[in-house]
């Protein structure tokens, strides 16, 4: 679903200028509309930057395909969070060289987290000869400009700065959903956890103007969507750097304040700039989803003090009591850090315990990943990864006996659920309740992309059985 936002600034007014001088260079190049594969990797940021390429690649005449071997143009929106993505990215990337080769009018473009790191871009140059362009994630939206000197030049582009600018408004958009939709509200982050390379490749935190938010919160409310997740490295963080601040919560309630049946989702929260106002704005909010993504990393003081994450494991356990008092119904969920370099099995137990008295939904667990430029990657690390194994094998255990017992309380009870497709098994549907849970039941299709109520009638381990409701 293609859709426009008004474009009144400087920056989408020039490469609107480059989109209309790629009709005529794409006309010539190609018999009929060219097709472009965009593929994104890593976190929902990365999504929504794919589809404003995607929405950019479509008004310069693109359709879509889904696979490589059919495409014009190849787009790998890349993540450089873990070394396991960063493989993909290359192995795909390599794969890409024979098809090319049978396929020499093919254009292959490298963009996103990876690429700002100056050894990646650095081994693409040398290693990877057959890719045309390379950009970071401070210039995706001068993709009309960088695609037309890729085209049209006699060399291959390059476009890595370091500063990340201002933010661009006005970028068209074309979304993977037409009842889902991810609203960045900020980019960057200036936390610097010791383990995190995020800084460093999106620049320090930049927040849009309330304005902008609400009026493209607006927009999708009006077009039908019915569950939008603003996204941000550090959504608590919101508005502190506008020229006249506005808080995150003030946030949740002006969007919560538009008319329409839709629900409100956000990520990611930092635990030392999550507030009892924030809460209390989840709260009292109707619209807003009583599920909270709140990454501890760790439950261990010393650890955490490593990681440089700014808050202790007793002002963790405080938030989440607050919360659990404000919205009993709360579903938290949150990432966890196994085998950070100098931690003990001792030190471990305490990220253990701290599982088990919070009693999360659901965990997003990691091994410890190097990324090089961080802090942490220098930080002696002598535990072997098969004992780190044994460790996330132990947290992911115990989480899966909490997620059955937290399950198994919910038989019986009934929730509204935004169904979003086919289940595993024919003739389920699959959707998720306000606390992010996935729930099949027996449906017709073209339910999808509607609110209904489910009673609860089976626990399984991970999803939820039930009954829709008349």
């Amino acid at each position: 679903m293609l859709q426009n936002a008004e474009k009144n600034d400087t920056p989408v007014k020039s490469q609107e200028e480059y989109t209309s001088l790629l009709h005529t260079v794409l006309d010539t190049r190609y018999r009929g509309r060219p097709r472009a594969f965009v593929h994104t990797y890593g976190c929902q940021g990365n999504v929504s930057d794919g589809e404003r390429m995607k929405g950019m690649l479509a008004e310069m005449g693109y359709t879509f395909t889904d696979t490589a071997e059919d495409a014009d143009l190849v787009l790998y929106n890349t993540c450089a969070v873990r070394e396991h993505a960063e493989d993909r990215v290359f192995g795909n990337v390599g794969a890409l060289k024979n098809i090319k080769a049978a396929r020499p009018g093919m254009v292959v473009a490298l963009c996103g987290c990876m690429m700002q790191q100056p050894r990646v871009a650095e081994k693409i140059r040398k290693s990877y000869p057959f890719v045309d362009l390379v950009f970071g994630t401070h210039v995706i939206h001068r993709l009309p400009e960088l695609l037309y000197r890729t085209l049209c030049g006699k060399g291959r582009v390059f476009e890595l700065p370091d500063e990340a600018g201002g933010i661009t408004e006005g970028l068209p958009v074309v979304r993977d959903s037409s009842f889902k939709a991810f609203l960045p509200v900020m980019y960057g982050c200036n936390n610097f956890c010791s383990y995190c390379i995020v800084p460093y490749v999106r620049g320090r935190e930049r927040s849009r103007t309330l304005e902008a938010v609400l009026d493209e919160a607006r927009s999708l409310v009006e077009a039908g969507y019915r569950d939008i997740t603003l996204l941000g490295q550090n959504v608590n963080s919101y508005g502190k750097d506008l020229e006249t601040p506005v808080s995150f919560a003030q946030l949740l309630r002006e969007i919560n304040a538009i008319p329409g049946d839709f629900r409100i989702r956000f990520m990611t929260s930092h635990p030392k700039d999550c507030t009892r106002e924030l809460l209390d704005a989840m709260a009292s909010c109707e619209k807003v989803a009583k599920h909270l993504h709140l990454p501890f990393q760790s439950g261990n003081d010393r650890v955490l003090k490593e990681m440089n994450r700014r808050y202790t494991r007793e002002q963790y356990l405080e938030l989440t009591r607050y919360a659990r008092q404000v919205m009993p119904e709360l579903s938290l969920t949150s990432d966890v850090i196994v085998g950070f370099p100098g931690e003990t099995y001792e030190e471990f137990q305490d990220t253990l315990r701290l599982v088990e008295e919070v009693g999360f939904t659901s965990l997003f667990t990691f091994l410890f990943s190097p990324r090089e430029g961080t802090p942490a990657a220098k930080m002696p690390d002598p535990v072997s990864r098969e004992e780190k194994g044994k460790w996330f094998r132990e947290l992911t255990d115990l989480q899966e006996r909490i997620a059955e017992k937290r399950n198994q309380s919910l038989v019986g009870k009934r929730f509204r659920v935004l169904v979003e497709g086919p289940g595993k098994k024919e003739g389920l549907l699959a959707g998720r309740t306000q606390g992010n849970v996935v729930i099949e039941f027996p449906g017709e299709g073209s339910l999808i992309g509607s609110f209904v109520d489910v009673q609860v009638t089976q626990a399984l381990a991970w999803i939820l059985r039930g009954q829709m409701e008349s």
